[in-house]
């Protein structure tokens, strides 16, 4: 599982097939009916154009996109929310992150060993206590955010839910592009023991991504200089 979310980080545009075959390169016995259930597990899709009608039969909690030709002006305007597979030298946790799109900074993160929506739920309480409720939260169509406990969550802080096309990862590129840089820069690297040291190693990085590493994408500032001159 670390080597197929490895290679799709960096070839997201490999299928079961594609991934199947990279992996019998690799010297992995292995077959496409396995590959495409790790895919599952992991949350890994191919990326692809696809038509807008294949949203249809989706469940009913399921949401427009409401970013496209946005102009993201200020702080708490839109959060992005998202959950990640991250390995140990022995098992595997999830991340849950929720990034402020226009400063960048990582209001609330979550460790947990499981896929539920409690999880984000939260992770998304924790966040609007401490900085108070965003007029839009972004998220995929995953199983977490489709549900009533996630919509409920959102209507009671007076959030309105917005979510990605199918199979579309670059509308919510902000929280992909955070993915990549902490599976490069920290947990790849410096694979953890155990949960605890990862916990641990990942508020470490919070902090020095949020208060210490000036970003491209605001002016070569940091995301809390950003974030916190906007709410001044």
């Amino acid at each position: 599982m670390k080597e197929m979310d490895m290679e799709h980080m960096e070839h997201p545009g490999e299928g079961v097939i594609g991934l199947t075959d990279w992996l019998r390169f690799q010297g992995h016995k292995i077959g496409r009916r396995h590959v495409r259930r790790l895919m599952r597990f992991l949350g890994l899709s191919a990326i692809y154009p696809q038509k807008s009608f294949s949203r249809l039969g989706q469940s009913s909690y399921v949401k427009p996109y409401l970013l496209r030709n946005m102009n993201i002006d200020h702080a708490n305007q839109v959060w992005s929310i998202d959950l990640t597979y991250v390995p140990m030298r022995k098992g595997f946790m999830y991340l849950t992150a929720i990034i402020d799109v226009y400063s960048r900074y990582i209001v609330g993160w979550g460790l947990h060993n499981s896929l539920d929506s409690s999880n984000c739920i939260e992770v998304l309480q924790s966040a609007v206590e401490k900085y108070g409720s965003p007029e839009i939260i972004n998220s995929d169509q995953g199983s977490q955010f489709t549900c009533r406990d996630w919509a409920e969550a959102c209507r009671a802080s007076g959030i309105t839910m917005s979510m990605d096309g199918c199979r579309r990862c670059l509308d919510n590129i902000w929280i992909e592009r955070f993915w990549r840089t902490i599976k490069r820069n920290y947990i790849y690297l410096s694979p953890e023991e155990n949960g605890h040291d990862l916990y641990r190693g990942i508020m470490r990085f919070m902090d020095k991504y949020n208060y210490m590493r000036p970003h491209q994408g605001i002016a070569h500032r940091t995301p809390f200089h950003v974030y916190s001159a906007a709410i001044a």
